[in-house]
């Protein structure tokens, strides 16, 4: 112990001295964990007795900027753990630790040479914080962690409420795994019609978890915890072949139709999407390629658009169609337009719903049926919810539609007779 400092043990009996104090005062106690930047390289270039002295003169300059009640322990290597008594507000906190990052970066005089380095310090206020001895530390460490990812030579606050929900989302994820891996997703459609042929023309495949605790739930409640996890692609490819295969045996009966899948930018840049394809595909050789459309919304952020050109060129060569989804919310649509090899473009829900009232999102719908004609495209209205808005639709030169008026997502085994019935004119 060359610093001469409390251990770990002593500390956490002042933590807990402290927790009481700050309980019966009122005020805060910052519990910090304070590790040194660059220490490392010292200890290579000019050996351990040198970091020996440095841990020695960065401890003094340390307790030189502390107050009289409060600690500074070694936690082992070139940590440090300091209790800061009596904070008066997260402002007066920030205060101290200004003072403590310029007292760690003091030069240090090794072997008539002066030597310094800098510190990242990540903190929790208790009670804000209201853990146990253990988890202040912990947070506090937690907190450090963030402070050197973000730079180091600074200080990170821990915020109880970020992690009650990070924490949250964790355990949101790990319930969405155990359903992939319990096969409690399942994919509902809902039908794309031409009203001009009065046949049911596709159907787009939609995401459902069977949750055995809250029962049937949408994508709204549970996909944003997927997005940018490590559960994204395992759940993509999943969809890609439930619905591919309930795509063949649909052909098997008869039904013709093509089935739309809704794919991510993140998917679509995973590094082998267009083997992840064709294997699928070619696992059922009864279907044709062109019988399936991947959906890519319209303000999708491709981190890397050549890449993305280059992929869906390998997926079109396959046989497959893709469409451009909510068209017209996006920033980049004439750009996506004129590069990406896509057939068809949907027009988002929310200017076809209010279209029958409001001039400018009628303005906005017809614009986009004008531009799909001008480049050759079809054209898909979304949140057609009325016979109004499908009698709309057919008059400005949009035939395929889709929406709650025509029909609600159903179980796959419910569209061949939803089917039979809407193409014999049954509504």
């Amino acid at each position: 112990m060359c610093t001469g400092l409390p251990n770990r043990r002593l500390l956490t009996d002042r933590l807990g001295q402290g927790m009481m104090r700050s309980e019966h005062s009122g005020k805060l106690l910052a519990v910090c964990s304070l590790d040194l930047d660059g220490f490392k390289q010292i200890n290579d270039c000019f050996g351990s007795a040198s970091g020996d002295a440095m841990l020695i003169g960065v401890a003094e300059h340390l307790k030189m900027a502390l107050r009289g009640d409060d600690t500074l322990a070694r936690m082992g290597g070139d940590e440090f753990a300091l209790l800061l008594s009596d904070i008066e507000s997260p402002e007066h906190c920030s205060y101290v630790l200004d003072q403590l990052l310029r007292a760690a970066n003091r030069p240090v005089n090794i072997q008539d040479t002066k030597l310094a380095v800098t510190a990242s310090i990540g903190v929790s206020l208790y009670p804000d914080d209201h853990g146990d001895p253990d988890a202040l530390l912990r947070h506090a460490d937690q907190a450090m962690y963030l402070a050197k990812q973000a730079g180091k030579n600074r200080f990170h606050l821990y915020d109880p409420e970020r992690d009650r929900k990070a924490q949250s989302r964790r355990n949101q994820l790990e319930r969405l795994r155990a359903a992939l891996d319990g096969n409690q997703f399942t994919l509902y459609y809902q039908p794309k019609v031409d009203l001009r042929l009065g046949t049911m023309v596709g159907v787009e495949a939609l995401l459902r978890w069977q949750d055995p605790v809250h029962g049937m739930l949408a994508p709204g409640e549970f996909l944003p915890m997927v997005i940018d996890s490590d559960l994204e692609q395992p759940l993509g490819v999943w969809v890609i072949n439930q619905a591919i295969a309930q795509a063949t045996a649909w052909l098997v009966e008869g039904l013709d139709i093509r089935v739309s899948i809704n794919v991510s930018a993140n998917q679509l840049l995973y590094g082998n999407f267009p083997a992840i394809l064709c294997e699928a595909l070619e696992r059922y050789p009864a279907l044709p390629a062109k019988n399936i459309e991947l959906e890519i919304l319209e303000n999708a952020a491709f981190s890397d658009l050549d890449q993305a050109i280059d992929v869906l060129a390998q997926c079109e060569r396959m046989g497959v169609h893709f469409a451009l989804d909510d068209f017209g919310t996006g920033y980049s649509s004439l750009t996506y337009l004129r590069k990406l090899p896509i057939q068809a473009l949907k027009i988002d829900q929310s200017f076809v719903r209010k279209m029958t009232t409001d001039s400018e999102d009628r303005g906005i719908v017809e614009s986009v049926i004008q531009l799909a004609h001008t480049f050759q495209l079809e054209v898909v209205a979304e949140g057609v919810e009325t016979q109004q808005h499908a009698a709309l639709m057919q008059n400005i030169g949009c035939s395929i539609v889709q929406g709650y008026g025509i029909a609600r997502p159903m179980p796959a085994d419910d569209i061949p007779a939803w089917a039979k019935h809407w193409n014999q004119g049954i509504r």
